[in-house]
């Protein structure tokens, strides 16, 4: 009875430690015959245990986001969308404008008519979101101010938003185990990265700070079958503007991103220019899915498709109910990427054309799901750890531990006098 709980004791522990074995050396999938040889045993320790960067090797960035340029976004944004909300309610305003500068951000509303003041107020605050802003009147003007612990906030919620971007669009990659944290005061926008095992950094860091600022804006233009109009320069086009409101410039780039070979580079061909309404129909923050898509198996002829969320897909549809026969302009990064000429009403998805590499569409499809950067981000320090370095810390680890276990064996063998060995 004895010898027989000693057998199941000692099958016990055989079976958890052969078990233990293959979980850290053995194939994640089948077995094959490589995995039996000296290099597939190190390829799947590779794959079973997550090193850190300072034992496989990899990639540190320190990042920062400018975040006084999300500020200044904001603070222009703001301003465009109160003139409107105003105008829309058919109230009396002559203008506005705006300062971002030095720390200091004020957004102004001048009006024609100071006693509909509080009926201006309450029409841009159901549009425009000014609640953490200081709003003054004075004379014909209503003033919001950006106080400096709103800015401090603000900073850190932008901050906190690439971090999300950022941990999305690395994982999506594939990177194993990635570290990533702020780094410095709450408002110093500075983000520290570390990727172990990452052997194309310099795709990363494309990937990372990649714009994905997807926009559908109405073309100003005459309704089909007029080609869409487009001016041969910028000047022509802000000429064609005249000082009206709610209308922008924007380079329209008809062109392919990977022409076929022995034709013109797309960056040589002369620019064209549009002008477009503003704000935006609807904008990237409504996506739902992007995906990126071969029209014909080419590996240079994919383009991007895309989806909007409920709320997005109504606004859109709504939209194009109203301008059938006009046209619409995909705006990708403050470019116009195609001029879609409205048919008929239009809900839920839509198209980014352009002769796009396999590689780029799938980046930008991805840069898309995961959302925009809440502003730029710029590298302050970057540095790369060799694989030798990992090597030398599992050598110096290993040689520890044997060390280690020798000397504890050599304790209990001292301390028990070998009792307990028979």
């Amino acid at each position: 009875m004895k010898n027989s709980s000693l057998w199941i004791r000692t099958a016990i522990i055989v079976v958890i430690t052969l078990i233990g074995i293959y979980l850290v050396f053995g194939p994640r999938g089948s077995v094959s015959g490589k995995d039996i040889t000296w290099s597939g045993i190190k390829e799947n320790l590779a794959q079973n245990i997550n090193l850190g960067l300072d034992l496989r090797g990899g990639s540190h960035l320190v990042m920062r986001v400018k975040t006084e340029k999300y500020l200044k976004d904001l603070t222009e944004n703001n301003q465009t969308a109160a003139l409107l909300a105003a105008q829309e309610a058919q109230l009396p305003v002559s203008d506005a404008s705006y300062i971002a500068e030095n720390g200091n951000y004020q957004v102004t509303l001048n009006v024609t008519d100071a006693s509909k003041n509080d009926e201006i107020i309450e029409a841009v605050k159901k549009k425009v979101d000014f609640s953490v802003w200081n709003q003054t009147t004075s004379g014909n003007s209503i003033i919001w101010t950006l106080p400096n612990q709103a800015q401090k906030l603000l900073k850190e919620q932008a901050t906190d938003q690439a971090m999300r971007i950022v941990d999305g669009r690395i994982n999506a990659f594939g990177v194993k185990e990635p570290l990533l944290q702020r780094q410095g005061t709450s408002d110093s926008g500075q983000i520290l990265l570390q990727m172990p095992g990452v052997d194309d950094p310099e795709r990363i860091k494309k990937l990372i700070g990649a714009e994905s600022r997807l926009a559908l804006m109405k073309i100003v233009s005459p309704p089909n079958p007029s080609p869409v109009q487009t001016y041969p320069t910028k000047e022509a086009a802000e000429q064609s503007i005249a000082g009206a409101p709610n209308r922008k410039v924007l380079v329209y780039a008809d062109r392919d991103e990977t022409p076929p070979a022995n034709q013109q580079n797309p960056q040589d061909k002369p620019k064209k220019f549009v002008v477009v309404e503003t704000p935006a129909v609807v904008d990237g923050s409504e996506l739902r899915d992007a995906q990126a898509v071969s029209r014909t198996g080419n590996n240079a002829d994919y383009q991007i498709s895309f989806s909007f969320k409920p709320g997005g897909a109504q606004k859109f549809g709504e939209w194009t109910g109203k301008n059938i026969g006009n046209y619409m302009a995909v705006v990708l990064n403050d470019e116009v990427k195609s001029a879609a000429y409205i048919k008929s009403q239009i809900f839920d998805s839509g198209e980014i054309s352009g002769r796009f590499s396999k590689a780029t569409a799938e980046d930008l499809a991805l840069t898309l799901k995961s959302g925009a950067l809440p502003a730029e981000i710029e590298y302050q320090e970057e540095r790369t750890v060799g694989p030798s370095l990992g090597a030398d810390s599992i050598k110096a680890g290993v040689e520890a531990s044997i060390g280690g276990l020798v000397l504890v064996i050599l304790f209990m063998l001292f301390y028990y006098r070998g009792a307990g060995v028979n």
